[in-house]
């Protein structure tokens, strides 16, 4: 039978945890969302959510999935015909190709091989080409939940800006927001494109749009139909707290807290946490003898990390183990690596014993499945993040006696 005592991990990359500060925050009683307390709500959140998106642009918190946003980003600057480039780097970069095809945008996909971010040099070569500016906007999703693979934004922006074309650049962060570091005015991005159930600690129900002023200009022109879509009736009724039809106004309760929470930690801090699990996943990984599906240490994701499963051997299978013994949930291979790969959340409300019991699981549910590996991977993550904690206690006492 299933063990299912104690607390349940869910190591998912999203959702993620809820901290109980967001869940009693959610508990409040409902407000009347036409009065002058949800006002202050929607202007408290609002404003909070420009500091992590790092912009001074306008952001549209709709009830919807991180789905919904991808439509709002597509429909407010594009019309029918428009050509988008887009890249294939995972499972869901090729739902966002899907969405754009059915709207009636003309996609131009690159390929990629799933292990790998968005090249910026294949970027400048595409729109270097386009002579005529067809392409109306660039698509990328930063961190590519199914494979842990994390492009470079910054760069893509460099290779936009030495081809000298205007296309809109259209960023997914749906599982990088919070957790990885992000800079959406400094990197000239458009609109970025966010939802609540991963780094902003919440459950599902909020996607998120932030937008530049060139995006909110193009929507003037843009022609693909959009109603419950629309950023200009949001944006009217966000100038004075309110929503042009019913808000998610528990969720806006639990969000407040959230960005209480991220500002109390320092979003810096947050990186570097995210960060350090990070690497402390890799540590366990390699000492297991095992393979990570991101080729490229420069886009390693912070958010989550894809191990790759030896031949033979069924990430389901070994997946099915871990939760039936140890009350764990492990993320699946999704599209083309299914099977293939497992993936270990480490993002949100998160911290190094929650890690430590993590790969502790994994370990022993290794061992317990029969996959060939090498023990001492907890022993590697714990080395790391005893160094990391050693080296962190040294610097404070040493800016103390500074």
């Amino acid at each position: 039978m299933p063990d299912t005592s104690g607390r349940h991990f869910l190591q998912i990359p999203g959702p993620t945890n809820v901290p109980e500060r967001i869940l009693r925050a959610m508990a409040a009683p409902t407000i009347d969302h036409r009065g002058p307390g949800f006002a202050r709500l929607a202007r408290e959140v609002l404003d909070g959510l420009k500091a992590v998106f790092k912009t001074a642009g306008a952001v549209v918190v709709y009830p919807s999935s991180g789905t919904g946003a991808w439509e709002a980003a597509l429909v407010n600057v594009l019309s029918p015909g428009d050509k988008v480039l887009m890249f294939e780097t995972g499972h869901f970069a090729l739902l966002w190709r899907e969405m754009a095809a059915s709207l009636g945008l003309d996609v131009d996909f690159a390929p990629g091989d799933w292990r790998s971010g968005v090249d910026p040099a294949l970027v400048e070569s595409r729109l270097e080409k386009d002579r005529g500016h067809a392409i109306k906007a660039v698509a990328v999703v930063h961190n590519e939940t199914s494979t842990g693979v994390a492009s470079r934004i910054g760069e893509i922006r460099r290779a936009i800006d030495r081809a000298g074309h205007p296309a809109l650049l259209l960023v997914d962060t749906i599982s990088s927001l919070a957790s990885i570091d992000f800079r959406m005015d400094e990197w000239g991005v458009d609109v970025t494109v966010g939802c609540s159930q991963k780094g902003l600690m919440l459950p599902p129900g909020l996607g998120l749009n932030a937008l530049s002023e060139k995006a909110i200009a193009a929507g003037v022109e843009a022609r693909l139909p959009r109603s419950y879509w629309d950023w200009r009736p949001m944006l009217e009724n966000n100038e004075k707290g309110y929503f042009p039809y019913t808000p998610a106004t528990n969720l806006l309760f639990g969000l407040g807290e959230a960005l209480r929470m991220l500002n109390e930690e320092g979003l810096e801090r947050v990186f570097a946490r995210h960060d350090r699990h990070a690497e402390a996943t890799r540590q366990a990984v390699r000492a297991w003898g095992l393979g990570l599906l991101c080729v490229n240490p420069a886009e390693y994701s912070s958010a989550l990390t894809a191990v790759l499963m030896p031949d033979g051997h069924d990430a389901d299978a070994f997946r099915k183990v871990v939760l039936e013994r140890f009350n764990m949930s492990l993320g699946t291979g999704l599209g083309r690596v299914k099977g293939r790969v497992f993936r270990i959340g480490h993002l949100g409300d998160f911290n190094d014993l929650s890690l430590a019991g993590t790969l502790c699981g994994i370990e022993m549910g290794l061992a317990l499945a029969g996959v060939p590996h090498q023990a001492g991977g907890v022993d590697a993550a714990l080395a790391y993040l005893t160094e990391e904690a050693r080296g962190g206690a040294d610097a404070r006492r040493a800016g103390a006696a500074g």
